[in-house]
């Protein structure tokens, strides 16, 4: 490879026999927490090798290969800090996990070239990983611009690789809470079914056939009269999945003005924005692997919404908390 190593990273790949008759891109994504993507990317500009010769993102592994790829240093950063405060709810050397309030994005798209958490997080002075672009520095996942809570930002290239393998491999654990339309009949369920672009209205999801595979797991929390509180299980990560499978199931969330219709597009009383909060994070830590929990309560807003319509009930819920862990 013509690059210096002490401008980017050299990857030494070992490649499972079992993932014999598979294409290459796909592999390396799956081995090294790389979004796809990205590796094809990084496959066109010839920086995947197997014995000195570059490899083609199509081309297919016999199993047992030894594979070199090289990652380049993230580019210089042209984005300004900005000092916006952000809830810190855990840091340690490898990463730090924010609280995201609602209303604010993640990172700069159009629109959005300024106040994002992203240059929040510059604001604060820190180095992060930049194997995701240097417009994501050390972001590994994102939340909706009107969802709040729970997201990890890595400090340096090792964690944020070891963060994206881990949700890769769906061992990162993510606990949302979501409000409801309607009562949800079972008080634990599952939800299994493909999402993709809506083919009626492409700015959408949808459960479609041939839509990639993703579930959902719930539990009811707390009941209400025309409402449900469950916590949410996100297995895997598709766009919008909650909301979709929510909907799906005739359940969508409160307040979202994409997938609801009428009164669940409305809300109850007092709701100004979606119902949907990354309430709680379990994950292995990138340097021991030693289990980190992080837990965000629910915004004021929200929690008033509760408490709303715990009165209109009659001060207590219509039904007490289903199940709990």
């Amino acid at each position: 490879m013509a690059e210096d190593e002490a401008a980017g990273q050299v990857r030494a790949i070992i490649v499972p026999e079992g993932a014999a008759g598979s294409r290459v891109d796909r592999v390396v994504a799956d081995l090294t927490g790389l979004s796809r993507s990205y590796v094809q990317k990084l496959i066109a500009a010839g920086h995947l090798t197997h014995q000195g010769r570059p490899l083609r993102a199509s081309d297919v592994l016999a199993g047992g290969e030894q594979l070199e790829l090289f990652v380049p240093a993230a580019a210089p950063l042209e984005l300004t800090p900005e000092s916006v405060e952000l809830s810190v709810v855990y840091e340690d050397d490898d990463l730090l996990i924010v609280d995201k309030p609602a209303g604010l994005v993640v990172h700069p798209a159009p629109g959005h070239a300024s106040g994002t958490l992203v240059h929040a997080l510059l604001g604060r002075g820190t180095s992060y990983g930049g194997i995701a672009g240097i417009q994501r520095p050390g972001i590994v996942h994102r939340l909706d611009r009107d969802t709040s809570g729970l997201l990890m930002v890595a400090k340096h290239d090792a964690a944020q690789a070891s963060l994206m393998a881990q949700l890769k491999a769906r061992r990162v654990k993510k606990t949302y809470l979501a409000l409801v339309q309607g009562s949800v009949a079972a008080a634990v369920g599952r939800i299994e079914a493909p999402i993709g672009r809506d083919p009626k209205h492409r700015t959408r999801m949808a459960v479609v056939p041939d839509g990639r595979p993703a579930v959902t797991g719930y539990r009811v929390r707390e009941r209400f009269p025309g409402w449900t509180l469950l916590e949410c299980d996100l297995v895997t990560g598709r766009t919008h999945q909650i909301r979709v499978h929510l909907a799906a199931i005739g359940h969508p969330v409160a307040g979202d003005p994409v997938y609801g219709t009428g009164t669940s597009r409305r809300g109850p009383e007092g709701l100004g924005r979606l119902f949907l909060h990354a309430w709680r994070l379990e994950l292995a830590a990138p340097s021991d692997g030693h289990l980190i929990r992080a837990t965000a309560p629910l915004p004021e807003d929200l929690e008033a919404v509760l408490e709303g319509l715990r009165a209109t009930a009659g001060g207590r819920p219509a039904q007490a908390r289903a199940v709990v862990r």
